[in-house]
């Protein structure tokens, strides 16, 4: 999957427009110091986190390629918060376990150079952590949705309007029906497909589900390999020798035992203290940081509080219009910056509607004239929107000089908060909005 992605949604075009182009990058908090290599450099990184990823697959070097392709891709990651997206957040997650979980003592090229590392078994830990990764991914996911707006069948109702291709009901999908259908299965797949899938008179009619969930997904939203990704999560939460079942079945290996003792040899290898005590920090942070926007004030999908690391998937349709001022005190004058004079049109479509990149964007603009030798200059956005449908209202306070403001993780005043109407005569969502949505 991961050499798909280095070939697909990293592809040199792409590379082009989000590492090469830009004048500068919206990175995240606390680490402005990331930035692209230079030159062609980009390029040639991609093309090597692609052979790290045949590597990993084949199991060469394994310790090695899984341990650089956690910090490529993550170094990746970081570059760049206009390409957040839920799945590359996992990949980063994933890729960190597989350093420390022994996948390359069977079926690897490793196990066959070095036949003293081969094992039939592993400890049942890893394969427990990684199951609590993808539950983690589906539960939050549930949770997220237990909000007005999609309960409400919003922003479903608009968007399944224009899938009206879709295979055998899309027909269906003007009906206000069809978008709380959509919006509560979502909802109750998402709680409790892991619990079904880890009890086995439910477990194969929850991999059914699992699949035409995910495979639902990946026709209605260009979402690349996330739907895939998850598809291949529930075949952990099968007994583990599975594989070499089938594989008995065509005469390729031998009928393999039932190990049923793993999970007692767990922490006879696991015994050590910091291992666990890291493992245990590790477990704790992912239940930790998706609740984290719960000690913001607001509606986390209006100021983006809170919104990223929580697993929120395509709940929002947000439609930001923004326009920045600048303010020299030195010759009273006040100006309108030029967007595109300094954003890309991937940056313009994301940075609107997320506060965070705003405030990054008025201080990169307070930079860049400072240098110019415009001393006393300040920044202010005039910015008005609408979340999933409602009357558009004012989202940034004017009248303050974001400039001056400073990047924090504690809540922000200047973000006006949403008056929360409730959504039943909300205006349709537009096209435009659902192109933003899937953007972020």
């Amino acid at each position: 999957m991961m050499l798909w992605e280095m070939t697909h949604d990293f592809s040199p075009a792409m590379v082009k427009q989000f590492y090469i182009d830009p004048n500068f990058q919206f990175t995240y908090y606390g680490f402005g110091w990331v930035s692209p290599w230079p030159g062609s450099g980009m390029y040639w990184y991609v093309y090597g986190l692609a052979t790290l990823a045949i590597l990993i697959s084949i199991g060469l070097w394994y310790r090695l390629s899984v341990t650089l392709f956690f910090l490529g891709f993550t170094y990746l990651f970081l570059l760049d918060q206009t390409r957040y997206l839920n799945h590359f957040y996992l990949i980063c997650l994933l890729s960190f376990l597989l350093i420390f979980i022994p996948a390359h003592r069977a079926c690897s090229l490793d196990a066959w150079r070095r036949p003293t590392i081969y094992r039939n078994t592993a400890p049942a830990l890893w394969l427990w952590l990684l199951r609590f990764q993808f539950g983690i991914v589906y539960f939050y996911g549930g949770v997220a949705k237990i909000n007005g707006d999609w309960l409400r069948g919003k922003p479903l109702d608009a968007w399944l309007t224009r899938h009206t291709d879709f295979p055998l009901i899309g027909h269906l999908f003007t009906e206000q029906y069809m978008a709380y259908f959509f919006s509560y299965s979502g909802l109750l797949i998402d709680l409790f497909v892991v619990p079904l899938l880890l009890w086995r008179r439910t477990r194969l009619f929850a991999l059914v589900v699992a699949v035409l969930f995910n495979l639902t997904n990946a026709h209605l939203w260009p979402i690349g390999i996330f739907p895939w990704l998850m598809i291949g999560g529930t075949l952990l939460f099968f007994p583990p020798e599975w594989p070499r079942r089938i594989f008995a079945a065509l005469r390729l290996v031998e009928a393999p035992q039932r190990y049923v003792a793993q999970s007692d040899s767990l922490f006879q290898k696991s015994r050590n203290t910091i291992t666990i005590s890291l493992l245990s920090l590790y477990v704790l942070l992912q239940i930790l940081i998706p609740l984290r926007h719960f000690l913001y004030p607001g509606n986390v999908h209006w100021t983006e509080e809170g919104h990223r690391f929580a697993w929120h998937m395509m709940l929002r349709a947000k439609n930001i219009d923004i326009r920045f001022f600048v303010i020299d005190r030195a010759k009273d004058r006040r100006s309108e910056v030029r967007l595109r004079s300094f954003l890309t049109p991937q940056q313009l479509s994301s940075m609107p509607a997320r506060p965070d990149m705003i405030l990054q964007f008025a201080h990169y603009i307070a930079h860049y004239l400072r240098q110019q030798g415009h001393t006393q200059v300040e920044v202010s956005a005039t910015a008005r929107g609408a979340l999933n449908g409602r009357e558009p209202q004012l989202f940034i306070d004017p009248d303050v000089d974001l400039a001056s403001q400073p990047r924090t993780l504690k809540h922000v005043v200047w973000v006006v908060p949403l008056a929360e109407p409730a959504c039943r005569t909300c205006a349709p969502v537009t096209a435009a909005d659902e192109r933003r949505t899937l953007s972020q």
